[in-house]
């Protein structure tokens, strides 16, 4: 190997002179396919209801959520991914394995119009149950209830069986990915043992293999109108001071079968995303969340940052560490510039 070039034969500047040289020589690139569009859909007719504290999102009924992924796919962008409203929320998340809930209604409407877009559903339990938890609570009223463990702990197999249903109940209406995301042990493989039984070996599975108990949910909670009635997600969701218990978690999710691993948030977490992208070959995909998104536009909004070039910045800093795929509310706001 020839020794590199001694200074002053070596100019990396030279490459950088004009926008067709930088354009050349770059290593990373975004386009409107690597985006999955995160959409909030609720019951109704005509509902564009804005988010206060994500500017430029919204719940949304069934026909304006179909008009918001039908300007997604005319940008490129060919996957959503949903978060359902109910219509009324009990202890144990009843309209999240009802056929007839908001969100098999808003896969079946968008199937019916948009037949080639990627439709994924998330089926974590928080939007859906009244305690705003991602499974069920530990409670002596509650099927399970164990006296050894403190009440209001998450039971993690009589949650599983619930997601379970869940998905089975997505995919028939026409998913075409389900997603956990409440972080259960064992949820890929009894997600995976479900839809085998179902017959729906075909379907895959995007899991949420890392994710952070992160101060950056705050935006999401007031979307699904889903923040916990107590306590806070710490004894499901990971320590943000961990990383190696990140691998773990990927490890077995893997064994079990998920086709694509995330991990959440995905700012804060560029360096679990790079050791991933060098430990597993299966698609890689990173949730630019609620307060991500928010943080950017009120900097942006008070006048102290450039939102277009920080908002690209900060999609092709989630792409270098190592994503496949970005979750991303900007998903149509970047797509337009792409």
């Amino acid at each position: 190997m020839l020794p590199p070039p001694a200074y002053p034969t070596a100019r990396p500047r030279r490459l950088r002179l004009t926008p067709a040289l930088r354009a050349m020589v770059r290593e990373t690139h975004l386009r409107p396919e690597d985006f999955i569009y995160p959409l909030f859909v609720r019951h109704g007719e005509g509902v564009r209801q804005p988010i206060p504290s994500m500017p430029g999102q919204f719940q949304l009924s069934m026909d304006t959520l179909v008009e918001e992924a039908q300007r997604a796919w005319d940008l490129g962008i060919r996957a959503v991914i949903l978060f359902g409203i109910p219509a009324h929320k009990d202890p144990l998340g009843s309209e999240n394995v009802d056929p007839h809930g908001v969100v098999p209604q808003a896969i079946a409407a968008l199937k019916r119009v948009l037949p080639d877009l990627v439709v994924i559903s998330d089926i974590c339990m928080c939007e859906y149950t009244d305690h705003g938890h991602c499974g069920v609570i530990n409670a002596p009223e509650t099927a399970g209830f164990n006296p050894q463990l403190p009440e209001g702990y998450v039971l993690n197999d009589p949650t599983l069986d619930y997601i379970s249903r869940a998905a089975v109940v997505h995919v028939q209406a026409g998913a075409d990915m389900v997603a956990p995301s409440g972080m259960m042990d064992g949820m890929v493989a009894a997600i995976r043992s479900a839809l085998d039984a179902a017959g729906f070996e075909h379907i895959p599975i995007m899991s949420y293999a890392a994710k952070y108990a992160s101060a950056l949910y705050g935006p999401f909670r007031d979307a699904a109108e889903s923040p916990p009635a107590f306590g806070d997600r710490s004894q499901y969701q990971m320590d943000p001071s961990n990383a190696r218990e990140a691998l773990r978690e990927v490890q077995l999710d893997i064994v079990e079968g998920a086709d694509i691993i995330m991990v959440k948030p995905a700012s804060f977490y560029l360096d679990i995303l790079a050791r991933l992208k060098e430990q597993t070959t299966l698609p890689l995909a990173a949730y630019q969340v609620s307060g991500e998104y928010a943080m950017i536009k009120a900097a942006a909004a008070n006048g102290w940052i450039d939102e277009t070039r920080v908002m690209l910045e900060s999609l092709l800093s989630i792409k270098r560490a190592g994503a496949d795929l970005i979750l991303t509310y900007f998903a149509v706001q970047a797509a337009a510039l792409l």
